[in-house]
């Protein structure tokens, strides 16, 4: 059997995306998996992925969501990054949630929540923490309609609040922002904001406004635009930047840049297209994981090249270049340098899917019948969540799982909805 690497790489060949730069097939088989552990939701956005019917279906029980992470690490191996999603998993019972994790780190994946923070108390993120749980991704942005926070700029009140319950746990902590019309021109400010807040926050990641038949808003802005969105993050950085040098599936799916903040300068730590390649060709089939932490991650790359000799020409060539870009600003600042990613998804419309995108597609959605893209899943989503289901238990006992048998929390209500968190807490 082929492993997830060699049929990523298969997919990458058969798009025409396999370039030197590509890093599906070489060091990763996946961007990451979405696991939906619960359809509800304490909030009433103006762009939903949801269905209609989301706060009247019930949560998959606890064994099938082992089910579907176990079939993770067989599609896509040990080492995947699995997004603990919704609705908002926080509405789940907690003592399940905790499960969930601990098991998908117990088989050898990345849990990550993904939440708008409301439930996501410090004493919560902390027992996630201990369980396995690898980073927190906050959803904070305008759609949400949060009482009395009409900007994105009175939003960093909630986002400083989220920062502080994640602190010294741990985790990394990312932030997700919907990119919409109202709040495109508030983007440079924001990324400012971000980058003031390095030293605890690792990832920024912007998802462009799509129309999915569902929620108050649809087509998105002719201004909204993978490239415009670029161009907002390069003003809030104060500096151009070398997008799509690296590329993770389909280049109109996403854009990646990861970045060293320096005091108060952002430097791209990939520049040199060529350089790049370079390491691609000749250290692609490492598994890199940053969990390991800067020491192992040296360590095994220290291993790989004295082993390689081919590469010492690249590296030494290569080393000069970024000790002239790096090293006199680090030393200037203390030798303090904080690792930040920028990252833009560009979520495809329910009714305009392109299969080429679909086919590559590095965000995945694990359903009851096996993966399928988050863009095909989010056009009809009501044929995977409304599905019953026949679901085994240890004990060898069937569970008849049927969506919309509720008697109860039928309530769609914002203010029911956040009302409910305090049950669970």
């Amino acid at each position: 059997m082929s492993s997830p690497l060699s049929r990523a790489k298969a997919r990458m060949i058969e798009g025409d995306l396999f370039h030197k730069n590509q890093l599906m097939g070489r060091l990763q088989s996946i961007g990451c998996v979405a696991v939906e552990i619960t359809q509800k939701c304490n909030l009433d956005c103006t762009l939903c992925y949801l269905s209609e019917h989301s706060q009247a279906v019930k949560d998959i029980p606890i064994e099938e969501v082992f089910r579907r992470l176990d079939q993770v690490v067989e599609h896509y191996g040990k080492g995947t990054h699995v997004q603990i999603t919704g609705g908002d998993p926080t509405l789940r019972k907690h003592t399940e949630l905790i499960r969930i994790v601990a098991h998908a780190r117990s088989i050898g994946l990345y849990p990550a929540l993904f939440t708008n923070g409301i439930a996501a108390s410090r004493k919560l993120l902390g027992q996630l923490a201990d369980a396995g749980l690898s980073d927190v991704a906050f959803h904070v942005d305008t759609t949400q309609q949060r009482e009395g926070y009409d900007t994105e700029a009175q939003l960093n009140e909630i986002r400083e609040d989220y920062i502080r319950r994640a602190k010294g746990l741990g985790l990394m902590v990312i932030f997700n922002t919907t990119v919409h019309k109202g709040n495109f021109h508030e983007i440079p400010a924001l990324v400012a904001y971000m980058k003031s807040h390095a030293k605890n926050v690792s990832f920024a990641s912007f998802q462009l406004q799509a129309e999915t038949g569902r929620g108050e808003w649809r087509e998105r802005d002719i201004v909204v635009s993978r490239e415009s969105v670029q161009k907002q993050i390069e003003l809030g950085l104060n500096r151009p930047l070398p997008w799509d040098l690296i590329q993770l599936g389909h280049p109109h799916c996403h854009s990646y840049m990861p970045t060293l903040i320096v005091g108060k300068k952002a430097i791209p730590v990939v520049s040199n297209k060529q350089f790049f390649e370079g390491l691609m060709s000749y250290y692609g089939d490492l598994k890199w994981d940053r969990h390991k932490g800067p020491a192992r991650l040296f360590w095994q790359f220290f291993k790989a090249t004295i082993s390689r000799p081919a590469t010492w020409k690249l590296l030494a060539k290569g080393a000069g270049e970024y000790i002239h870009q790096f090293a006199f600003e680090i030393l200037k600042n203390g030798g303090k340098a904080h690792k930040m990613s920028f990252f833009i998804q560009n979520f495809m419309d329910a009714k305009a899917l392109e299969p080429d995108r679909v086919h590559a597609c590095s965000f995945m959605v694990m359903t009851a019948d096996g993966p399928i893209s988050m863009c095909e899943h989010n056009s009809k989503r009501d044929e995977y969540i409304l599905k019953p289901l026949e679901v085994s238990t240890k004990n060898g006992d069937v569970i008849h799982y049927k969506p919309l048998e509720e008697k109860s929390n039928k309530n769609t209500k914002p203010e029911n909805r956040i009302a409910a968190v305090e049950i669970l807490n």
